[in-house]
């Protein structure tokens, strides 16, 4: 969402002014007392050498007053609070004899009660204390704790004999102090030797097979993170291969150190044990050897609901699995076998016991499923319940919206879906939805200034990937979570744009090798679009027009073009009549008509060009594919990469099936299909984003885009829908979306575009007061026109030199974070605008009158 528009100047100075004033006269040592000292930094030296890990410095117990950009902003607030309000109320009662009696006569005693309560006698004070911080006054008992976990982290890096002290270092400026605290290490302890103590055969034999790939080696440096790590390992590997009791508490280490001599090196023997498996009843505990077992019954329960009796179903046998019902199967026996990853004999795996609740998750028809897993009666076996219960058939949604934008003065929308499950008996999912957008247009100069947008989709899902003739289970087995989806849609304009018609088809396909990593193959995209009114191009494009007009005003005593221009307004400055004079003017200059100097005709050539472009009707048969990659471990991972990466095609089948059928021509011989050009091109786009923890809830976060689309054979430029445009919210944000580029042009074209773009961002996110954050970002970037028609030296790539058009926007933002999403607005600055002439690219719009602020919704990258 893009909300631009420039700040007043004057008003924004008056405000950071006061702002500023009113921080600057903050005392931070007000609610500090005269014998405590105000800690200001933490440092940790590890043999001299000072440490700079964040996990490390973590450990730490007592940190300092947060900082804003380097002001303790949170604590001077906190100091703006009345550190004792009930008592300056009372206070002020008192200091008047009978004041408090003369106010509970013209009130009543309850509202002077009531008064002392009120926001700006009491409220406000606490509310600055709980937005604010109190200060952290340093307390040397909890330095000693501090003192303690070093001494536990480093004990726990093989360093036992590590010792720790803390100094407070007094400052310059009155009351503050730091805080530095040495760790002395001392020498490391190896581990010398390995053994172990396994009660059970069946474990110590799966131990024996990969004890290569332990974490804990002879010779290495002792770390209780190895320990923790190789207990996991095992506990994974046993829980994987059989043993699906296994308890990781039955694995404990004996760390021993040989007395019988004296020895200098600091050496130490280990002893791994694995206890049998513990069993506790009402009156006593016993212990077994673990055993490794294999499935001997898989039982599938799929209309199961709570407190359901299990004994008169009916059932079927397929493929080795048992799948019990009430009075009819409504699952294709395969649809659900294939979900289920355990198979009779096969050795059980907590693995595939993931896989299983993701894949029957994933078909979108059952509620999260309930795995039982019991022994047989032989005490050698398993038998795997699994029951189904089954979300609702259909699933009726409705939504509401009100909206406003630059081009909207008042939008009404509206969508409503039906989700409908399980419709061939496969688990395939059913989705049709409904749109709609009615009101009324910003410009009020418009013959009508009622819009409206309605759509209509519709989805069809399959669980698995569906491609006649060939057999994907080999490539993409069941665990990836394949899908396939049919779609179909369409939307209508009215009085928006050239009220375009569009029409879109979609086979795709979707995979999921794991968490981190995600495909999609979109193997036939089939776009139409058809511009319903062509002839209002004009009207919409209006710096386009007004380029156009200009151009035409030093012609218009020209007896040709009489009839193009309407002086109704103006006299002394007709215009051109929109189409026909635009159009008859246009034909004019192209064709000779009339004399124009060169510059003219170029500039007339181009715009004729650009209008053919964005009127023409296009016809899109691509196929596409995404591959997505993150590392991501959870919600709150301040420290990830992604990257993706995407490859299109556009008109090649097309371009073959001319070979075989023949196909119409147009003026420019291109081929037709229904009448309409098919696009040709190729297309690709690489996006990288990195975030880095920097501590405290500090981020930095960095992206790099680019991307390029070559039109080629049937096609000269890309269709606008699959061209670039910089600028917006998520974009550089010191210019309007559509606003920036092409390259270095000057051009105020009403919406910018090119087939080449890059995009480079970086932004650090730190926390001001609760759940508000803030941002200092620096965007850079263009677009450009590459291998197209399009010959102006201003907006083509050319080469390196290129580089130098790329535009800097820097700028801060607020935002505000509802933990579901994030309301942010940010303000930016042209910083370096390739569009001016070199001598005045940089700075010259840096300021409050010529910003622009974007609001938006959720963080840009």
């Amino acid at each position: 969402m893009n909300t631009p528009f420039p700040l007043k100047g004057i008003a924004a100075k008056i405000g950071i002014f006061l702002l500023i004033a009113l921080l600057s006269s903050c005392n931070t040592l007000k609610r500090v007392g005269e014998d405590e000292l105000l800690l200001t930094k933490n440092t940790i030296l590890v043999d001299g050498e000072k440490i700079l890990d964040e996990d490390i410095k973590s450990l730490i117990v007592q940190e300092p007053n947060t900082r804003v950009l380097g002001y303790p902003l949170r604590l001077n607030l906190y100091n703006l609070a009345k550190k004792d309000p009930d008592s300056t109320f009372q206070a002020w009662l008192n200091k008047k004899p009978g004041r408090e009696e003369r106010l509970a006569n013209l009130l009543s005693q309850k509202q002077v009660d009531a008064l002392g309560e009120s926001f700006f006698v009491k409220g406000y004070s606490e509310w600055l204390k709980k937005i604010g911080e109190a200060p952290v006054v340093i307390d040397t008992s909890r330095a000693r704790k501090t003192l303690q976990r070093l001494n536990s982290f480093y004990g726990s890096k093989g360093y036992f004999n590590n010792s720790t002290t803390f100094e407070i270092r007094e400052e310059k400026r009155k009351q503050r102090a730091a805080i530095d605290y040495n760790v002395t290490l001392g020498n490391p302890y190896f581990i010398d030797s390995l053994s172990r103590n396994i009660a059970s055969p069946a474990i110590d034999s799966l131990y024996q097979l990969t004890r290569e790939n332990s974490f804990i080696k002879e010779k290495k440096q002792f770390d209780l993170t190895d320990f923790n790590n190789e207990r996991q390992r095992l506990t994974e590997l046993f829980r994987n291969s059989g043993v699906y009791n296994f308890q990781e508490s039955s694995i404990t280490y004996d760390i021993l150190r040989d007395t019988t001599e004296v020895r200098d090196d600091q050496q130490m023997n280990v002893e791994l044990n694995i206890d049998n498996l513990r069993k506790r009843s009402d009156t006593a505990i016993t212990t077994s050897e673990y055993k490794v077992f294999s499935f001997d019954k898989i039982n599938i329960y799929a209309d199961y609901e709570f407190g359901d009796e299990t004994a008169n179903l009916q059932s079927t046998e397929f493929e080795n699995y048992t799948i019990y019902f009430k009075e009819k199967l409504r699952y294709k026996p395969k649809a659900l076998t294939d979900a289920i990853f355990f198979e009779k004999d096969s050795l059980y795996r907590d693995l595939d016991r993931l896989r299983t609740y993701r894949q029957i998750t994933n078909l979108n028809t059952f509620k999260y499923p309930n795995i039982q897993i019991l022994e047989d009666s032989t005490q050698t076996k398993l038998i795997s319940n699994i029951f189904l219960t089954a979300r609702p058939k259909y699933s009726l949604g409705l939504n509401l919206d009100i909206t406003h934008s630059n081009i909207q003065r008042l939008g009404i929308g509206f969508s409503s879906s039906l989700i409908t499950r399980n419709v061939f008996g496969g688990a395939e999912t059913l989705s049709l939805s409904a749109r709609g957008t009615f009101g009324l247009l910003s410009d009020t100069s418009l013959p009508e200034d009622f819009f409206s947008e309605v759509g209509a989709d519709i989805n069809l899902t399959f669980p698995r990937i569906w491609f006649p003739l060939l057999n994907t289970k080999r490539i993409i087995p069941n665990f990836m979570l394949p899908k396939t989806s049919i779609s179909a849609g369409t939307s209508f304009q009215k009085n928006i744009g050239l009220d375009k018609q569009t029409l879109n088809s979609i086979l795709s396909y979707g995979w999921v090798p794991n968490t981190y990593k995600r495909n999609s193959l979109e193997l036939l995209n089939i776009l139409y679009v058809r511009n319903v009114n062509p002839d209002r191009f004009f009207n919409v494009y209006t710096s386009t027009y007004e380029s156009l007009d200009d151009i035409a005003d030093n012609y218009e005593d020209d007896p040709a073009l009489a009839d193009f221009f309407d002086s109704t307004d103006d006299p002394d400055d007709p215009n051109l009549i929109i189409p026909e004079g635009t159009t008859g003017f246009t034909q004019a200059v192209l064709d000779g008509t009339i004399t124009t100097d060169t510059d003219d005709f170029i500039d007339v050539s181009r715009i004729e060009e650009r209008r053919d472009r964005l009127t023409e009707n296009n016809l899109i048969f691509s196929s596409n594919y995404t591959f997505t990659k993150n590392n991501k471990s959870g919600i709150n991972d301040n420290s990830f990469y992604q990257f993706r990466l995407n490859l299109e095609s556009a008109g090649n089948l097309l371009s073959g099936l001319s070979y075989l059928v023949p196909f119409n021509q147009n003026d420019n011989d291109n081929l037709l299909v229904f009448g309409v050009p098919y696009s040709q091109y190729v297309k690709t786009e690489f996006d990288f984003i990195k975030h880095w923890d920097l501590s405290r809830s500090n981020v930095l976060a960095f992206r790099s885009f680019l991307g390029v689309a070559i039109p080629y054979g049937n096609s000269e430029s890309v269709p606008f829908v699959r061209s670039y445009f910089a600028g917006g919210s998520n974009d550089n944000r010191a210019w309007f979306p559509y606003s920036l580029g092409p390259g270095s042009s000057s051009d105020i074209n009403d919406f910018n575009e090119a087939n080449l773009k890059m995009a480079f961002n970086l932004e650090y996110r730190f926390p001001i007061v609760g759940n508000i954050k803030g941002a200092l970002f620096a965007d850079a970037g263009n677009i450009w026109n590459v291998w197209d028609n399009v010959d102006d030296p201003a907006k083509t790539f050319s080469g390196f030199e290129s580089l130098a058009d790329i535009a800097l926007g820097t700028g801060f933002g607020l935002r505000y974070d509802f933990t579901y999403f994030v309301f942010r607005v940010d303000t930016g600055f042209k910083t370096y605008n390739p569009a001016e002439v070199q001598s005045k690219r940089w700075f010259r719009d840096y300021n409050f009158g010529n910003a622009v602020i974007q609001i938006g919704i959720n963080y840009p990258f």
